[in-house]
């Protein structure tokens, strides 16, 4: 294994902790939905490959935030559940950032296991893009077509 790769996941290096009213603050700057919730798009920092989405409400942010391991708010059940805490496949904290509206969190993550219920290691593809789909170019992606960038 590579020097620069930690044997131990949960002792590899990831951004500092925010302080109590650092905290406090960065959770109120956050635009939750009319349910209290921001949804959470969960990456793999290795490769980028987006691995699941959850959702947070402003506690679920804290304790991640807090405990370098993902939480998420249970739609379904109505409680706080930790990635990780029934299957093992644990997903360790590298970085959190929150899109320019606020409302949505990109958690940048070690992936242990499958990042799926089903033990799938991320998400399956649909298919194909259809036939003369191409992506926009940098141009189109900056908003050099008038109206508002990103939108």
């Amino acid at each position: 294994m590579p020097a620069s790769v930690p044997s131990d996941p949960a002792s590899a290096p990831r951004a500092a902790e925010p302080a109590g009213a650092d905290l406090a603050e960065l959770v109120a700057s956050l635009k939750f939905d009319a349910q209290g919730l921001v949804t959470a798009v969960i990456q793999e920092h290795a490769d980028a490959t987006v691995l699941m989405v959850g959702w947070m409400d402003a506690e679920a942010v804290r304790r991640t935030l807090t405990t370098g391991r993902t939480w998420f708010w249970s739609r379904s059940r109505g409680e706080y559940w930790q990635k990780g805490e029934t299957s093992g496949h644990r997903q360790y904290v590298r970085s959190v950032h929150a899109d320019c509206d606020r409302d949505t969190l990109l958690v940048r993550v070690e992936q242990i296991g499958g990042a799926c219920h089903t033990g799938a290691p991320g998400p399956s593809p649909l298919g194909s893009a259809p036939p003369g789909f191409a992506a926009p170019g940098p141009a189109a992606r900056a908003g050099a077509a008038g109206g508002q960038a990103g939108r």
